[in-house]
């Protein structure tokens, strides 16, 4: 067996920052090689070196046994590289079929596309792989898992003989995860060599062969996953033991703080989303919202948020200490004491363009601690900054200057969580998707954050595509399908199902699917 992807020496600066330093690596051809890290540890960077985003300031890459220097993707394609980023590279007006072939039309100047040719090719390659698809069907009208297929399908068409792959499940359901690693392993057995950046252990256990650690810019290591453990991983990326399960003292409830009873939801064109939700969240307590994305999650966000799409209808009642939530604007909402992570950072946590200093007080502007006369108290928010860096560990280094757009994602993610959980006066949290695609060290501290805020008094609501975050986190869990509570845990049965986790996710698993 050769040598797919070799990395000697290699070195990535900008400026005086060295974001990879001295990595050299080996991913055998026919394998699936695990790349992990915390976030900002140098993954993405070593893996835009080999893809031609970047250029390495030393060292050498080697594919297949031929050193190479790529100047743009473009050539990495040519020498049989893919890669499938953790936000996908579709028009959602095109078809399947339209956004595998763009940019690789394969026909001549004034020549017509040969589509037939092409729908032909996809489907044989989707049979292939296990990747059912509709070559004809429009790509916005796809599930996640679905467009995370066509991504797949695009690197097949090139004739990859090695892909990458940027955090592809951070976004998936767990039956979508598996039919991706059964992908993964289908296209090991037939030659394809598979580097896999991500954070979650447990599935880079499952599928990986072998298994490389960064941290800090640096190769900590490389292993057999045969040999590998969770712990053992978990120190090597974050450089001290790391606590894989939150402590959760058993909660006090107080009075009701949320309220909702037979809530529904009707998206504009028609499709019910909600239908009869009735639940309460107390203060003190933590309401976990199991189920597969697409259920009625969103919507309930939308709803409890003010942010609802024009010619939606929402019936039924929400309130929040018997004041009703339905109608009011997002920022009549904060003032009531609702605080909001919301399941997409990217679109509604964040302006990639502002300053960290900045995206840290979104929403928050208001506020008179960082009011002076007609403008901002510059010093104040400066000391925010800085305090927020520090207790939520947000990798950055200068706030002020410094776009949120440079940071990883799980990076972002800690800049929202600082801004949203240190907001004055919360009666309710609602938290979605806390830590999508952030790593275990981000992960425990998130975990510490959520359950500080809950002895604080705080209401709140959990919405996670993640069981083990649900269990190990919920006070009370609602099992949600199609729109509607399927089934309670109440606080006694959490509390005893908890010690078998793995029984308790499977049981859990019975009512959302």
């Amino acid at each position: 067996m050769g040598v797919g992807i070799r990395l000697t020496g290699v070195t990535k600066k900008f400026g005086t920052f060295a974001a990879n330093s001295n990595i050299s690596l080996a991913v055998e051809e026919g394998t699936i090689h695990a790349l992990i890290g915390e976030n900002g540890a140098g993954k993405s960077t070593l893996t835009k070196m080999i893809y031609g985003m970047f250029r390495p300031t030393t060292g050498e890459i080697a594919i297949n046994g031929k050193t190479v220097r790529f100047s743009s993707p473009r050539e990495a394609i040519e020498a049989g590289i893919g890669m499938v980023h953790q936000h996908f590279m579709l028009v959602d007006e095109l078809s399947i079929a339209e956004n595998i072939m763009l940019g690789n039309e394969q026909t001549g100047l004034f020549r017509r596309i040969p589509l037939q040719k092409i729908r032909a090719r996809i489907i044989n390659d989707a049979e292939a792989f296990g990747l059912a698809v509709n070559p004809n069907e429009k790509v916005g009208k796809l599930s996640v898992g679905q467009q995370q297929r066509v991504e797949i399908l695009k690197l097949l068409f090139r004739n990859a003989s090695i892909m990458i792959f940027d955090e592809p499940t951070a976004v998936l359901t767990p039956s979508e995860t598996e039919q991706f690693f059964a992908t993964l392993r289908s296209m090991r057995d037939k030659g394809k060599t598979i580097l896999l950046i991500t954070h979650k252990l447990d599935e880079v256990l499952s599928v990986a062969d072998t298994i490389s650690v960064m941290r800090k810019g640096e190769l900590i290591g490389t292993l057999p996953a045969a040999s590998a453990t969770k712990p053992g991983l978990a120190t090597m990326m974050v450089g001290r033991s790391v606590l894989l399960a939150v402590d959760n003292p058993p909660p006090r409830p107080g009075e009701t703080l949320l309220a909702l009873s037979n809530l529904g939801f009707i998206t504009p064109d028609g499709k019910k989303m909600l239908e009869s939700l009735t639940l309460n969240i107390k203060s003190g307590e933590i309401y976990g919202i199991a189920g597969v994305e697409g259920n009625g999650q969103s919507e309930l966000l939308q709803a409890l948020r003010g942010l609802a799409p024009e010619g939606s209808t929402i019936t039924g009642k929400a309130t929040l200490k018997g004041e009703s939530l339905i109608g009011k604007t997002p920022a009549a909402i904060t003032l009531m004491g609702v605080s909001h992570v919301p399941e997409n950072r990217l679109r509604e946590g964040v302006i990639l363009d502002y300053p960290v200093s900045s995206n840290l007080i979104f929403g928050r502007h208001q506020e008179q601690s960082f009011r002076k006369r007609t403008g901002f108290n510059h010093n104040e928010v400066r000391i925010h900054s800085n305090r927020m860096i520090s207790e939520y560990d947000i990798r950055c280094s200068s706030p002020e200057l410094q776009p949120i757009s440079a940071l990883s994602g799980g990076n972002q993610q800690k800049v929202v969580v600082a801004r949203e959980f240190t907001r004055p006066e919360i009666s309710l949290l609602i938290l979605a998707q806390p830590t999508r695609g952030v790593d275990i060290g981000a992960i425990e501290l998130i975990h510490k954050k959520i359950i500080a805020a809950r002895e604080k008094g705080m209401a709140i609501l959990l919405v996670s595509s993640e069981l083990e975050e649900i269990t190990a986190l919920s006070s009370r869990i609602g099992c949600l399908y199609k729109g509607t509570l399927r089934y309670e845990f109440s606080h006694d049965e959490v509390a005893l199902k908890r010690e078998r986790e793995d029984e308790f996710i499977k049981e859990i698993g019975l009512y959302i699917n």
